[in-house]
């Protein structure tokens, strides 16, 4: 639903893609057909492509030519803001989305910070995941299965089943995400370094899936291929990429084309980033204490844990503040019995939990 009141501003095209869903909610029937190369020009499909706001020329020609994978691609930002919710939920920003504003998370994406540098990376991830598994699952004519990097079998197996074509979805990421950074200044160096870090997350996690043939699963033959891992994997992956990602500082220097900004890291005695690492180079507010101009929230009425030393813990997510505590009744299955064969009853009991939140 947060989708749906987006348009394109700070996030690039990353955001943009979400304007697709408020798209496919007002037009389900286009986007159900599968559109082959025959009927991607324009005057077949005025409404899809020509009706998202702020595409720039060449995502408008790449929404064109794959319109429909596009669905996928709108799917793709939507689990990556989700798995963002997921990995800040006990942090002082948790990934909170406005519903009310141009841009999706308000201003606090305006800066370089860790938070922009997580949300481009996890949102170019999911494009690329969302692109790969629908390709898999024969949602699109256009793609399909991977052929080309299975190698020789191992022992006691062989090849068999769909491997996920992974290639081809960090493909459709990179063509529609990054065709706005192209800027020859440092925030465009910056996403586009983040956008490819989370995109490699994919190829670093994926794994040999494998099934077992043969009589009462004896597994006699075993096939196996090539599969991305479960989103949540990815997260987590880029939650420790959030954690230890490298500072930087912007130099600028002159070529043909004129004043270019490139960045290096800001301490020479850290290992410099690699490509599979999150980049930025300006700090993050606090976000204690609301303010509009950085879009902090605060995080007075926040649920903290009273038993954790951690973020998420009442000391350091209230920032000192303190916390209140109020009881609150839940009801709850309670006294469950199985019975043969083959269901299970259960009763209903009401616990008292203590709820505690920052003040």
């Amino acid at each position: 639903m947060f989708c749906e009141t987006l348009r394109m501003i700070h996030l690039g095209c990353f955001l943009l893609l979400c304007g697709l869903t408020h798209v496919m909610a007002s037009y389900p029937i286009w986007w159900s057909l599968a559109v082959g190369h025959q009927y991607t020009s324009l005057g077949t499909q005025p409404i899809l492509c020509g009706s998202i706001p702020g595409l720039v020329p060449k995502q408008l020609r790449f929404c064109r030519n794959y319109v429909e994978i596009m669905p996928s691609v709108a799917e793709g930002v939507k689990i990556g803001i989700q798995e963002c919710q997921h990995q800040f939920r006990g942090r002082r920003w948790n990934c909170t989305t406005v519903n009310d504003n141009l841009a999706i998370f308000g201003p606090v994406l305006d800066k370089a910070t860790r938070e922009s540098a997580f949300v481009h990376a996890i949102a170019s991830a999911g494009v690329a995941f969302a692109v790969t598994r629908a390709c898999a699952e024969g949602s699109a004519t256009i793609c399909g299965c991977d052929t080309r990097h299975k190698g020789p079998p191992g022992e006691g197996w062989k090849w068999g089943g769909c491997s996920e074509d992974v290639d081809f979805g960090s493909m459709v990421s990179r063509e529609f995400a990054d065709a706005r950074e192209n800027r020859p200044d440092a925030r465009s160096a910056m996403n586009r370094h983040n956008n490819e870090a989370g995109r490699t997350s994919l190829n670093d996690n994926m794994f040999l899936k494998c099934k077992c043939h043969g009589l009462s699963g004896s597994c006699e033959v075993k096939t196996c291929w090539w599969s991305q891992p479960d989103f949540r994997a990815i997260g987590d992956y880029m939650k420790d990429k959030y954690d230890s990602a490298s500072e930087m500082v912007v130099e600028k220097h002159k070529e043909s084309r004129g004043w270019v900004e490139t960045l290096r890291p800001k301490y020479n005695y850290f290992k410099p980033p690699t490509d599979r690492d999150l980049v930025y180079y300006e700090s993050s507010p606090n976000f204690c204490d609301p303010n509009p101009l950085t879009g902090s929230f605060g995080t007075r009425d926040r649920v903290c844990n009273l038993t954790s030393h951690g973020i998420d813990g009442c000391d350091l997510l209230c920032c000192g503040r303190g916390h209140n505590t109020r009881t609150e009744k839940r009801k709850e299955k309670c006294h469950c019995i199985f019975h043969w064969c083959c269901y299970v009853s259960c009763q209903e009991c009401v616990r008292v939990y203590d709820v505690h939140t920052c003040k």
